[in-house]
């Protein structure tokens, strides 16, 4: 997992991503929202989320095996 992005909340301004280092944020031109296009290359790192005006965007951490 990565990034999750709430379109239902989410305005379409393109901070998410703008701020992503890893180029995994896209915006959709049909629709004019942003989806993870590549959620396996996500680095955690919460640049997309630290800056998003509507708190649209949730970091969903991978589970680890003990």
């Amino acid at each position: 997992m990565s990034a999750v992005i709430d379109h239902e909340s989410c305005m379409g301004c393109g901070t998410c991503e703008l701020n992503c280092p890893g180029d995994v944020i896209h915006t959709d031109p049909a629709t004019g929202k942003p989806d993870v296009r590549y959620p396996n290359e996500c680095w955690f790192c919460g640049s997309c989320r630290v800056d998003c005006p509507t708190g649209s965007v949730k970091m969903v951490f991978p589970l680890t095996s003990m």
